[in-house]
């Protein structure tokens, strides 16, 4: 596992690509001056570092004193950030429009009132164009402050037309607010939890989503409005794994950028997080067509200027293709021919150690685990549910979960019976703890603290196709098949009583739904 390390400047500095750190020397040559220099010297040293420890900086640069690098660090800081706003993005809309609103300022105070009003007038269209409604209202009210400190005579009826459009603006405003905070509430209830766990859960989240949901949202027309009601819908629906439900809403959030295509490098993220949850969607579903179809437009997407636009596009880009990816082999059950993708994976989290959060990092990391259990190796499967168990972050409590539960089921693959009984115990006690033990758990649990006990391979047996049975007449259940979906349980001891690999009966069972 990579470190990390918490001191931001460490984290500024090495986010920067080669052309960012030239360009950064060259900023601090045009304003050279003594503490200018210190500073150079300070981003050499760090930048020549694997992890920031400041008594190892001292040691390394003897002109630098301890009571001087706060304020140093925080010079550097500025200067830094100071010389990447040199950098032009044409692409970005929001820097552009930050741009246009300084040169309104300008005209502004220069006492050039027309000349103002006409680049605001430019900013709004340019707004209106790109759902950039806070730009808009910003543009907005300097009209009003212009209008009412100055007779500009620009147009008749001035007052009225800006308060119309005022009004207008604040009720568009109000209601995209209002559902892009019940979207982001969902996502947070969702990345803390999971999937809803009992009734208790379910009700909590359908009176919470009904209770805030806005009237007239479905009367919702602007980008932005319709954007957080569709992503509003989708946590809702894989809360409590209406997969369906999230299919269709997935769906529509895609469509919205086909529709306007413009929108593609203006909100990019969005995008690829929208085919990432239109990928999951086909992928509960088992709609394989689909989900290849998806993919495919995912690759190509992955190599467009859009997606490679910046850090944070690439690193996004790169986190939801892995798990897609992955997943893809899942779905087919070519657990051995995707293993060929965790040396590349692994690459990548190293590069972007620093700009990954540790959400999407144990997802790559149980999808990883989950990918050498499916392929036979148990051994390399605990290594990376071992990531996970031993880091002490409070996110996705299911993941936590089940990983220790797949990490159980794999110590009995190697017979590591020595130890089963305490996993089994400490393993018990953790998803108690959690209030998330679901039947299936139970009967998993139940099932292993006796089969290690079982003196013969045809009891053996006998033992597995019971808990098969029990557990099939389980998966259909709302709130077991959670269970099913991180863990297929079913594909496993299908395994166990054929005497085949899991990828095997897992290609057999979907060759016969392939559609």
């Amino acid at each position: 596992m990579a470190k990390r390390s918490s001191d931001e400047l460490f984290q500024l500095i090495k986010s920067l690509g080669k052309a960012e750190k030239r360009n950064f020397k060259l900023f601090v040559k045009r304003n050279q001056a003594t503490v200018d220099l210190k500073t150079t010297t300070l981003f050499d040293a760090i930048d020549k570092m694997e992890e920031y420890d400041e008594e190892a900086l001292l040691r390394k640069v003897k002109s630098l004193k301890k009571i001087q690098i706060p304020n140093l660090k925080a010079s550097l800081y500025r200067q830094i950030l100071a010389s990447l706003r040199t950098l032009r993005d044409e692409n970005n809309i929001e820097i552009q429009l930050h741009e246009q609103m300084e040169y309104a300022r300008i005209l502004y105070n220069k006492g050039l009132f027309q000349q103002s009003l006409k680049m605001l007038q430019r900013i709004k269209d340019i707004a209106k164009t790109y759902h950039q409604t806070t730009f808009w209202h910003q543009a907005l009210v300097f009209e009003k402050k212009i209008e009412q400190l100055h007779i500009t005579r620009s147009i008749q009826n001035r007052a009225e037309i800006l308060s119309v459009e005022v009004n207008t603006l604040n009720e568009r405003l109000s209601l995209v607010g209002n559902l892009s905070n019940l979207s982001l509430q969902l996502y947070s209830w969702y990345i803390n939890v999971g999937h809803a766990r009992n009734a208790k859960d379910a009700v909590a989240i359908r009176e919470f989503f009904s209770s805030r949901l806005p009237p007239d949202a479905h009367l919702t027309k602007g980008f932005f409005g319709r954007l957080y009601l569709y992503q509003a819908y989708c946590w809702h629906a894989l809360i409590l794994q209406d997969f369906r439900m999230y299919y269709r809403y997935a769906q529509k959030w895609v469509d919205l950028f086909s529709d306007e295509p413009h929108m593609y490098r203006v909100e990019t993220l969005f995008y690829v997080k929208g085919l990432h949850n239109l990928l999951l969607a086909h992928f509960m579903l088992r709609n394989h067509r689909k989900y290849d179809e998806t993919l495919a437009l995912f690759e190509a997407f992955s190599n467009t200027d859009e997606s490679n636009a910046n850090d944070n596009t690439r690193v996004q880009t790169f986190v939801y293709l892995a798990i897609a990816r992955i997943n893809g082999h899942f779905l087919k059950g070519t657990f051995t021919e995707g293993l060929h993708l965790v040396s590349g994976i692994e690459e990548k989290l190293t590069q972007f150690s620093l700009l990954i959060d540790h959400h999407r990092t144990l997802v790559l990391y149980y999808k990883i685990a989950s990918l050498y259990f499916g392929a036979g190796d148990a051994e390399k499967a605990i290594e990376y549910l071992n990531r996970i168990i031993h880091w002490k972050v409070n996110l996705r409590s299911d993941l936590q979960c089940y990983a220790r539960l797949l990490h159980l089921i794999a110590h009995y693959e190697l017979g590591n019976f020595e130890i089963l009984e305490h996993l089994i115990k400490s393993v018990y006690r953790f998803m108690a703890q959690m209030e998330t033990l679901s039947v299936v758990e139970e009967e998993i649990f139940r099932f292993l603290r006796k089969a290690f006990q079982l003196d013969s391979p045809l009891r053996l047996r006998s033992a597995f196709v019971i808990l098969k049975e029990k557990l099939e007449k389980l998966q259909e259940s709302p709130f077991e098949s959670r269970s099913f979906m991180y863990l297929d349980i079913i594909a496993w001891l299908e395994s166990k009583i054929a005497g085949i690999p899991i990828q095997e009966v897992i290609r057999r069972r979907e060759s016969g739904l392939k559609r």
